[in-house]
């Protein structure tokens, strides 16, 4: 499909879903692409742990894209870059902090990105686009909205964002600049959508971070902290109260070291003592130590995961701990930190979360918080995205009592003309989901994610049969390789009844029966005998050898 002459907005992922946000602008034939991030697999993508938008349109066009902007560091507006952005290679625009985080993604993938490093509040010509970039707050360093504008008129995409007074770690929102573009004319925001229905406003990392100290004051022994590793406002909220309370510092995780590092590099958490790795910790008093770890959304291989099932190899919890969850139960992930609570709570660990006191706030604006933002920027148009279909509607819905004009539902896929007395959706791209397999990216529940799928739940059946072609008979045992299908034991006790189906199967062969025939046959009669056998309806592949 051709790019848009018309000043346009085309969102690839993230719109009518939170998560795996890829957003487009066109404008003169050139394409500006904003965020590039993944959501996570869940039981319906077995085998599939990342998630990307189909980035086809932009293969399709990619000597149109003139750049990639992000927004901020989070896994699902930049997680995508390293499977994505090799096909694309344009300029990447970030702040900082998230420049380090994308070079990171990009080690072993290119040795000198082509990552162009813009100040906060910086301004930049990229194409017939000026991007200007402006603060806001949210639950990760240098968040920022991103004003576009063309010689048909400018665009708020405001990224996420929240309003925070104290939000401890870097700049609040730029308010002044927000009003200003109130008088300057926009004709559209593109916004946020998550907390659409939270009444009231979202609250101060700097309640946090007091009710963190008075919860860790009530501790005896160790305290695990579970958290996002890219909040450093809380990493940093959380070492300041176990300062408080005379505690040494740890953190327990690849992501946290990640995301610690990128920190300092670029300036923050400048007055927090360097944290102890696991092995250092362990020579600390037990009850004078607070451990910051990954997991907190229940993920099997994260550092809470592995603690609580007692695999790891240096960190332990024991009866009279403390585990606190300064994170929200994202939807979707409730069975699996459910579990999670559980062993820790079997194992004797007192289990405190956000229900219990308040010990996080949400990184996206409530209500007050989106009728504030309305008010300043009095944009033309509303173009809700960052939420599900129902977040989408009300959000469309509620600008209108904002005073905003026009609002228009937005989907995945939608090219939205932005000139004009109000945005129309004009065309519509085929989109799709792409899962990360290894490094590449394969369709999902396309013909590969389908084998996987049948494999994992059904288990995978491999024989390799010599046979005499002319006597079509097999002429030596067969060798066989299974996958989730049965116990060794088991599999071993049937084999015999796996050679003798084989067998049966040859009795039945017409003279001059041909390979593909045969193969067939076997199949065939395999799988009857699976079925009546154990339930299952394998995959099955058959080799024939002349042997």
């Amino acid at each position: 499909m051709t790019v848009p002459q018309a000043f346009s907005f085309i969102p690839l992922g993230g719109c009518q879903e939170i998560g795996m946000n890829l957003n487009v602008y066109a404008y003169k034939g050139k394409l500006l692409v904003v965020d590039c991030g993944v959501t996570f697999g869940d039981a319906s993508t077995p085998g599939i742990d990342l998630i990307v938008a189909d980035p086809g349109y932009l293969l399709d066009n990619r000597d149109k894209i003139v750049g990639l902007v992000c927004t901020h560091g989070h896994e699902d507006h930049i997680g995508a870059i390293p499977y994505v952005w090799p096909e694309l290679e344009c300029p990447i625009y970030a702040t900082d902090f998230t420049a380090a985080l994308v070079r990171q993604k990009l080690l072993g993938v290119v040795q000198n990105p082509p990552i162009k490093k813009l100040p906060l509040s910086g301004t930049c010509t990229i194409g017939p686009f000026t991007i200007e970039l402006i603060t806001l707050t949210h639950s990760i360093p240098e968040p920022n909205a991103v004003l576009i504008t063309t010689k048909a008129g400018s665009v708020l995409h405001t990224g996420d964002w929240k309003l925070d007074p104290d939000p401890r770690v870097g700049q609040t929102s730029d308010e002044a600049r927000l009003r200003a573009l109130g008088q300057e004319g926009v004709l559209a925001m593109v916004c946020d959508s998550t907390n659409v229905f939270c009444e009231g406003s979202t609250g101060s990392e700097a309640d946090v971070a007091k009710n963190l100290i008075e919860v860790m004051k009530s501790c005896e022994k160790t305290v695990f902290v579970g958290c996002f590793a890219t909040n450093v406002a809380r990493v940093q909220s959380i070492a300041e109260a176990a300062l408080a309370c005379d505690r040494a510092v740890a953190l327990v995780g690849k992501s946290m070291w990640r995301i610690d590092k990128a920190a300092r590099d670029t300036g923050y958490l400048k007055h927090i003592p360097p944290f102890l790795d696991s092995e250092q910790a362990r020579l600390a008093p037990r009850h004078k130590l607070v451990y910051i770890a990954t997991g907190s959304q229940g993920e099997s291989r994260a550092a809470l995961g592995k603690i609580a099932r007692g695999e790891h190899p240096d960190v332990a919890v024991q009866k009279g701990d403390t585990v606190i969850f300064s994170s929200r139960v994202i939807p979707g992930n409730e069975k699996s930190i459910y579990a999670l609570q559980n062993q820790l709570s079997e194992r004797g660990a007192k289990i405190i979360t956000e229900k219990d006191a308040m010990i996080h706030v949400s990184g996206h604006p409530s209500r007050d918080d989106l009728k504030t933002l309305y008010d300043w920027v009095r944009p033309k148009s509303s173009i809700p995205v960052h939420g599900e279909p129902r977040h989408i509607r009300e959000h469309a819905d509620f600008a209108k009592t904002c005073g905003v004009p026009h609002s228009l539902v937005a989907h995945n896929g939608a090219i939205i003309k932005l000139e004009g007395d109000h945005p129309t959706i004009t065309n519509q791209i085929d989109v799709t989901r792409m899962g990360v397999h290894g490094s590449r990216l394969m369709p999902l529940f396309g013909q590969r994610h389908k084998r996987l799928h049948q494999v994992l739940q059904d288990g995978y059946l491999a024989v390799c049969v010599p046979f005499h072609t002319k006597k079509q008979t097999i002429s030596k045992p067969p060798v066989f390789f299974h996958v989730n299908l049965l116990d060794d034991d088991e599999f071993q006790e049937m084999e015999a009844d796996f050679n003798g189906c084989l067998m049966e199967a040859c009795l039945d062969l017409e003279e001059g029966a041909k390979k593909p025939h045969i193969i067939a046959m076997m199949k065939k009669a395999l799988r009857q005998m699976l079925r009546e056998e154990i339930g299952k309806n394998p995959r099955i592949d058959v080799v024939l050898m002349e042997g």
